[in-house]
């Protein structure tokens, strides 16, 4: 990944941060010690813990944002580190967790390759969750990490955005799924001018970001190089933003409308350091 790259989407991250504790009722969530976030993570990753619980588990939620998902970990009973490259989001979420009184959660800033050197020991639990992959430019240094991170016998979850969903073209006044962009992992990065989020309407300075294909042969191959052993994929049908115009939101998140063929939205990957 190119340090251009690197910095421009670091600025565009530290930018969001206000607009993103508004929209996600950041401080709402803080104040009320019962608020939970995490919801599909959570069961997703309980069946694969002793006792299905998230108490004494020591995990590291990577590229954390604001901390809202590393929070609820720690109300779960998890001693939980998130880690970010944004030194803004790493900041909101720092002040969050003093605002919630979650000592149980803390908050480094550093990048996803450094975090081993940097936090110096493993954890049971990694964790990277929607809307990650897409900033890394390489997976195979991601899924490295996940490895060294974990003790023996530590368990991964990776839960993100379905590839396939990302190869739709996004802006259609019709229900029509039509491939719009390029499946397969291309190595090279797609510059983005929009300068808006996807939180709401507001217009950032830092409009440029570079975002990555990747595919989902090449994430499940970086995985499984990194010595990981997958213990349970899945494709979901709904998913917690709406991607597309014609999604509709129903009791479990935003899914496509009846009558249209359905494609997966998301995916989740659980794996396991042998050992």
């Amino acid at each position: 990944m190119g340090a251009d790259h690197v910095h421009a989407n670091m600025r565009n991250w530290d930018e969001r941060v206000p607009d993103h504790l508004v929209a996600y009722g950041a401080h709402a969530f803080a104040d009320d010690p019962e608020a939970l976030g995490a919801h599909v993570e959570a069961e997703l990753l309980a069946p694969h813990l002793p006792g299905g619980s998230f108490a004494g588990v020591a995990m590291v939620h990577l590229q954390c944002h604001i901390g809202v998902d590393t929070i609820s970990f720690a109300r779960r009973g998890a001693t939980a580190v998130g880690t970010d490259l944004s030194g803004a989001a790493v900041d909101a979420a720092r002040a969050l967790a003093e605002r919630a009184g979650a000592p149980g959660a803390t908050f480094v800033r550093c990048a996803n390759e450094d975090a081993p050197d940097v936090l110096g020991r493993e954890f049971d639990v990694v964790l990277t969750s929607v809307g990650v992959l897409t900033w890394l430019s390489y997976l195979g240094a991601w899924a490295r990490t996940v490895a060294r991170l974990l003790r023996p016998g530590g368990v991964f979850l990776a839960h993100d955005a379905h590839p396939v969903l990302s190869a739709m073209e996004y802006e259609r006044d019709d229900d029509l799924l039509v491939v719009g962009q390029p499946y397969f992992a291309t190595g090279e990065p797609v510059r983005f001018d929009d300068g808006v989020t996807y939180a709401s309407d507001a217009r950032l300075a830092n409009a440029v970001t570079y975002q990555w294909t990747h595919d989902l042969g090449e994430i499940l191959t970086a995985v499984l190089d990194a010595g990981l052993r997958i213990e349970a994929f899945a494709e979901q049908r709904t998913m917690p933003w709406r991607a597309l115009p014609s999604m509709v939101r129903g009791d479990d998140g935003w899914r496509l409308p009846d009558g249209v063929p359905e494609i997966p939205l998301m995916f989740s990957l659980v794996a396991r350091r042998p050992g």
